[in-house]
């Protein structure tokens, strides 16, 4: 399966996991090109048309050379690739702990079962909060997170009222709140979440801290 297929892909670099539960672990990415949304503080432009064709089998290679245990696919909007349910099943076929970073804009029943999908539900500050697929709420599993980028006090009370409505923290194993980078003050952002006693995880973009906001990291 798969064989001679092909995606556009814009980077596939080895470094750090910087979010998620799994952050600080060193981590396998392949960004795929292309997204159909635009969300205001997106930090991957880049990403919406830079990419060459790699064929699937190329990918893999590339992985093993690396040594790769852990693989995140992420983008852009990797779903907006078909192939990429192809290339997910493929990685998890080799033994890979393998995680999907999605908007949530795109329908996931045909993610593979062992993947672990980490759901981006789009604040009303991303300026997407319409394009936001409640369909998808079902679909998650206990393994799976879900992550709220907050870009200011309405995206934080509008995220703490998403996560009472679809009861996020029995359903998901990770709640994120991510403070949109450059819009709001990590402490400030801690200190609602401390304030409110939510039981979510809040989070840092690590890479930004270690190396800033650059592709590749």
């Amino acid at each position: 399966m798969g064989t001679g297929l092909s995606l556009r892909i814009n980077e596939i670099f080895h470094s750090l996991q910087g979010e998620s539960s799994t952050v600080g672990l060193p981590t396998s990415f392949i960004r795929l090109t292309g997204c159909p949304l635009r969300c205001g503080y997106c930090d991957t432009e880049y990403a919406f048309h830079e990419g060459r064709q790699i064929q699937l089998a190329d990918i893999l290679a590339e992985l093993s050379n690396a040594r790769a245990r852990r693989v995140c696919v992420t983008g852009g909007e990797p779903l907006a690739q078909p192939g990429c349910l192809v290339l997910l099943k493929m990685l998890c076929d080799q033994g890979l702990k393998v995680s999907l970073e999605t908007s949530g804009a795109i329908d996931i029943s045909g993610v593979d079962e062992r993947v672990k999908v980490i759901m981006d539900m789009k604040t009303p500050g991303s300026g997407e909060c319409d394009r936001n697929l409640e369909s998808n709420v079902g679909r998650l599993r206990t393994k799976d997170e879900v992550k709220f980028v907050i870009c200011d006090r309405n995206d934080y009370e509008w995220s703490k009222a998403k996560v009472d409505q679809y009861d996020l923290l029995s359903r998901v194993g990770e709640v994120l709140f991510s403070p949109s980078f450059a819009q709001v003050e990590y402490e400030k952002l801690a200190e609602w979440i401390i304030e409110d006693r939510i039981q979510v995880r809040m989070q840092v973009q690590l890479h930004k801290i270690i190396w800033g906001n650059k592709p590749g990291y």
